[in-house]
């Protein structure tokens, strides 16, 4: 991509937020609902900020429904709302059915629209007094077993669905990036695909290329429209969705007879990242790959199937085995030693006992 593509990309993505904020606006509006005039304030905020499309969409889904929340409960004045407005909430949100990790990610959005409102006097600062603590479970990384990998790229024959399943399997790319990706961002003689915006924390990246998805991708470039922009597009699309790709892989696992094991898209970037662990590739530098903020995020995929540590588990087990082994075998030995030291005592015993017995005499023959 060229300087100049690079700016036309970013003017394209402000254009495509200014549109979001507009629709925010005037549905906060058109809803009447409590504090909406503080709404459109806050999300106005967030535009100025550059935040992401998903953030500005995801923060309006859960505010709208707080707001919602509110408005049911009777509050029309958000100067009123209390811990226990908030503690509600949250009991709603898990009577819906809400998975625990999803409950947390909207009460933080909530919280974050209450400190903007407390900042500006207009919530009291009681409200967020307590803090509300939702335990989530720390679930492991859900990656492929190996030989289903190899299941799952024995059936997908199609160009460009193998050359975009194997692109994730191979770089950890995010699908929602992977979808974004422009032919200019793919530089097949270095290897290499540009990510000039992250998906997550908006930070550019570089992921590199296998031979296999490099191949796979010179088949689909041979084969694709070139008059087309994006990497990836669904047929008589310029793009293609988040669910059309998820047909696609749930179509090659029903294929492979994988559809009962529970992989997803998501899961295609995990088994990228455990199976670059195994390989001895340091953390730090799979953090980088994996376009995470820290290196506490990378390290979940340390005890999944650290390769590492379970050949030290392994030879220090096989230390411990041996060792309890030999002393079963020195024990079994010892036994018959004692034994037979015994046996020869015995003749010695009664010629022992003779001695002691004129001892007395020797003893007065010296007095």
């Amino acid at each position: 991509m060229t300087l100049e593509q690079g700016y036309f990309s970013g003017d394209q993505d402000y254009v495509r937020k200014q549109q979001i904020l507009s629709r925010i606006l005037r549905k906060l509006r058109e809803e009447d609902l409590p504090g909406a005039p503080y709404g459109e304030q806050y999300f106005q905020n967030l535009h100025r900020r550059n935040v992401s499309v998903h953030t500005l969409k995801t923060a309006f889904t859960t505010i709208q429904g707080f707001l919602v929340f509110l408005q049911k409960c009777g509050k029309v004045d958000l100067s009123s709302l209390t811990q226990e407005d908030l503690e509600a909430f949250v009991e709603s949100q898990q009577d819906r059915g809400l998975k625990p990790l999803s409950v947390k990610n909207n009460l933080r959005q909530v919280q974050t629209f209450l400190r903007y409102l407390i900042a500006r006097g207009i919530v009291s600062s009681d409200a967020l007094a307590r803090p509300i603590r939702i335990k989530v479970p720390d679930a492991l990384p859900r990656a492929m077993d190996p030989l289903d990998v190899k299941r799952l790229l024995s059936v997908t024959w199609n160009i460009r669905d193998r050359a975009m399943i194997l692109v994730l399997l191979r770089t950890g790319m995010r699908i929602g990036e992977l979808l974004q990706t422009r032919v200019s961002d793919v530089h097949l003689d270095e290897r290499k695909i540009l990510l000039w915006i992250g998906e997550k924390n908006r930070t550019g990246r570089v992921v590199y290329l296998s031979e296999d998805a490099c191949e796979a991708l010179r088949a689909w470039e041979r084969r694709r429209d070139s008059g087309k922009t994006l990497l990836f597009y669904a047929q008589g699309r310029s793009s293609m969705s988040y669910t059309g790709a998820r047909r696609v892989l749930g179509k090659y696992l029903e294929k492979a007879n994988l559809s009962h094991k529970g992989y997803s898209l998501h899961g295609l970037r995990h088994t990228c990242a455990t199976e670059l662990l195994n390989a001895g590739m340091r953390l730090e530098c799979l953090q980088q790959l994996l376009g995470h903020s820290t290196v506490e995020q990378t390290r979940r995929y340390a005890r999944l199937t650290d390769k590492t540590r379970e050949e030290e588990y392994f030879r220090a087990m096989a230390r411990i085995e041996g060792r309890q082994s030999d002393e079963r075998d020195r024990g079994s030995v010892e036994v018959p030693t004692i034994l037979e030291e015994a046996q020869l005592l015995d003749p010695y015993d009664q010629e022992l006992h003779e001695h002691h017995e004129s001892l007395p005499a020797v003893a007065a023959r010296a007095d």
